[in-house]
């Protein structure tokens, strides 16, 4: 045994490793946390100027650190969420060793984890996978055949209008980023062209209150994960389009399209520097608009079946309409210099040489906790619930993992000390 030997060492210092670790500290068990770049750095670096929360402050809840501003019914701005959790981490002095990436993770004969790093070795008797789930950031295949001079760049690398060449600019993708990007780009005025995923969307507030609020109260984000109607697969849901810019509010596409953005249905195929879409436009709308008003309906009973006095609010009704289905969009005569890939992320766990993963790749758990002994995962989404993949839930979760993982070691040191 020639590395470091730590009783426990967590991958990744961002709010699931930091949750973690606060709780590792206050039970005196001893841990590493090893973070390739710096706290909070995904925050700091993927993402766009006038990025804001989607879910309230009052949401912003970490063990022992809740958030403390003035205005818990507002959503964070970029560099808030950022100084939140460096205040955070200043709160107990967690043991990150930063700019260091492990490289390697391999089950040890007699029991516990090899690491490799960058920094050297670990040897760990728990490794917990604090990486969360969105590792490298997908861009389809045609992108290589896009016209030469037409920028290109996926949502993370998006920072603001002004960083982009002037002229119009392609969003692939409807899901939270871009959305909230294509909007970010609309209200700086540039002609801004969507091409429409399957993403659902919410309303921000309704019938006097934040739709997030509704929902907390209604238990929605506390339903695990295998006892839901959608099972396992909700974990490969995409979460609805809403934005937190400016106090809040809906992210209405049909609105914008009746003002000049143009909307497209799902991107199939590029010849030359001619785009073609699929004829979902309008299904894609409607579907959209179909959720949001599902959940208004779960509101409604809700609000029924519990004798709450809230004002009463009609239903939103659609603006706008396709007229035609448009089935394709010629990049060079559109004017249109760059184009934002916002179609998600792509898990990549190559360094991970234990078998805990199944066919497609996606690590196998129950809570986090996996069957190899001593294995654990955080922070991913729908790890265990919905708000999983919100602070307070990954709190709830962090919690449940240093219980297993003082029962382990309590385990462990039991045998340890057993007579022969």
């Amino acid at each position: 045994m020639t590395g470091e030997a730590v009783p426990v060492l967590i991958v990744g210092a961002g709010q699931a490793g930091l949750s973690l670790s606060w709780h590792l500290t206050r039970r005196g068990i001893d841990h590493v946390l090893i973070e390739r770049h710096s706290v909070a750095h995904e925050w700091r670096d993927g993402r766009w100027n006038h990025f804001t929360l989607v879910t309230p402050n009052w949401q912003c809840r970490l063990p022992g650190f809740d958030y403390d501003g003035d205005d818990p019914d507002g959503f964070m701005k970029r560099d808030d969420v950022v100084a939140f959790l460096q205040r955070y981490a200043d709160s107990f002095g967690p043991p990150v060793r930063e700019g260091v990436e492990v490289t390697s993770l391999t089950q040890r004969d007699g029991g516990g984890y090899l690491v490799q790093t960058t920094g050297g070795e670990y040897i760990a008797g728990s490794v917990v996978i604090a990486t969360g789930g969105y590792h490298h950031p997908i861009v389809p295949a045609l992108a290589a055949r896009v016209p030469e001079g037409i920028r290109q760049l996926h949502s993370s690398e998006y920072r603001d209008a002004a960083s982009l060449p002037a002229g119009g600019v392609l969003v692939v993708g409807s899901g939270q980023s871009g959305a909230q990007v294509a909007e970010d780009l609309f209200l700086d005025g540039r002609d801004v062209h969507l091409a429409l995923g399957g993403a659902p969307r919410v309303a921000r507030f309704y019938r006097g209150r934040d739709c997030v609020a509704w929902l907390h109260d209604m238990g929605v984000y506390d339903v695990p994960v295998d006892t839901h109607a959608g099972g396992l697969a909700k974990r490969e849901s995409t979460n609805h389009y809403v934005t937190g810019r400016d106090g809040g509010r809906d992210i209405d596409l049909r609105r914008f399209a009746l003002d000049g953005m143009h909307l497209y249905g799902r991107l199939t195929s590029l010849h030359g520097s001619r785009l073609a879409f699929a004829p979902t436009l309008e299904a894609s709308l409607d579907a959209a608009d179909a959720v949001s008003e599902s959940i208004k309906n779960d509101i409604d009973a809700f609000i029924d079946r519990s004798g709450i006095d809230a004002p009463v609010e009609s239903r939103t009704k659609p603006v706008w309409r396709p007229t035609v289905e448009p089935d394709s969009l010629d990049l060079e005569a559109a004017g249109i210099t760059s184009i934002i890939w916002s179609i998600g992320y792509r898990a990549d766990y190559r360094w991970v040489k234990v078998g805990v993963f199944d066919g497609q790749g996606h690590a196998t758990h129950r809570r986090g906790v996996t069957a190899a002994v001593g294995l654990y995962f955080l922070g991913l989404p729908w790890l265990h619930t919905w708000g999983s993949g919100r602070f307070a839930g990954i709190a709830r979760d962090a919690e449940y993992l240093a219980d297993a993982i003082e029962q382990t070691a309590l385990i462990a040191a039991a045998r340890a000390s057993a007579p022969a």
